[in-house]
């Protein structure tokens, strides 16, 4: 039997390699690592996340706790990895990064049916391929993908998610939680007044910022900027989280009570104005919810 081209072994490329092999169907899996790497990958290994550890929602009570079930139910090597690797997130799947790819590259390379070649595709090999280059694609192929289907150009939104170390949290003001009240508490949650807020907000808006791949440029989606990358960021930007209606949420301390602020999805109760100032930047409709 001709063996299937998979070009790339990111999360897509490695999954559908591995669901041709346990059909029987041989697979040429070509990945340009380690030969070649990409400003944002670090590893040799397959499947390796470059943002955020965490494969969302675990919980069949939402579409991407269901889809990650049906996985399961045929035999996905992505969600038999990141179970063996899983880490507390509460309702959400997250995983240890590196246990997790280092364990998709040795059940790849160890299947017989599955020949692992390691270099980069320039153009679209002869026969049945699949294309899973994903966003990091190389400038060659990507030049090439862009001429074979008559396109301008291609672009990839994504988050910027940065990193906290537990170490330099203050655990006696701080608390653990679960997240949306759901699952275990392996969150942890800050609590602020007022003056602790427009604090925190002035050392945000002055830290040294994040050095920029090359891959990166001015073109990014207003649902998942960093804050300081809006013209004329104000503190109540932060405060409504521009970057994800929840993900960015915070919890403001407000005398015996604590309530949750992120993007317009509560009434203000706290001593600034964060529903206000960011409807008029960003009108989002009356999808305003009081929590006790």
């Amino acid at each position: 039997m001709t063996p299937v081209t998979v070009v790339g072994a990111g999360l897509a490329g490695s999954e559908a390699a591995w669901q041709l092999a346990i059909r029987g169907i041989p697979v040429r899996l070509t990945e340009m690592k380690p030969k070649k790497m990409t400003p944002a990958h670090v590893s040799p290994w397959f499947a390796e996340l470059v943002c955020s550890n965490s494969l969302r929602s675990d919980e069949l009570t939402n579409a991407v706790g269901l889809l990650k079930e049906e996985l399961r139910r045929l035999g996905s090597l992505i969600m038999l990895c990141a179970d063996e690797h899983r880490v507390a997130a509460g309702g959400a799947l997250a995983v240890d990064r590196v246990g997790f790819a280092r364990a998709v590259t040795d059940r790849l390379r160890a299947h017989p049916l599955v020949e692992v070649v390691e270099e980069e595709v320039t153009d679209f090999p002869d026969g049945e391929v699949i294309i899973a280059t994903g966003p990091l694609t190389s400038d060659a192929f990507a030049d090439t993908i862009l001429r074979r289907t008559g396109s301008e150009g291609m672009h990839f939104y994504d988050a910027v998610a940065p990193i906290v170390s537990l170490e330099s949290v203050d655990m006696t003001s701080a608390f653990r939680a679960s997240r949306y009240d759901k699952g275990t508490a392996d969150y942890i949650n800050c609590p602020m007044n007022a003056e602790e807020y427009e604090a925190f907000w002035r050392e945000l808006i002055s830290a040294r910022e994040a050095e920029v791949h090359g891959f990166d440029d001015a073109g990014v989606s207003r649902a998942a900027c960093p804050w300081r990358s809006w013209p004329g960021a104000a503190s109540t930007l932060c405060a409504s989280a521009p970057s994800s209606p929840w993900d960015c949420a915070i919890r403001v301390a407000e005398k015996s009570r604590t309530r949750w602020y992120s993007s317009g999805r509560t009434t203000p109760r706290a001593p600034f104005t964060t529903w206000w100032a960011f409807r008029r930047i960003w009108p989002l409709g009356n999808r305003s919810v009081s929590f006790p």
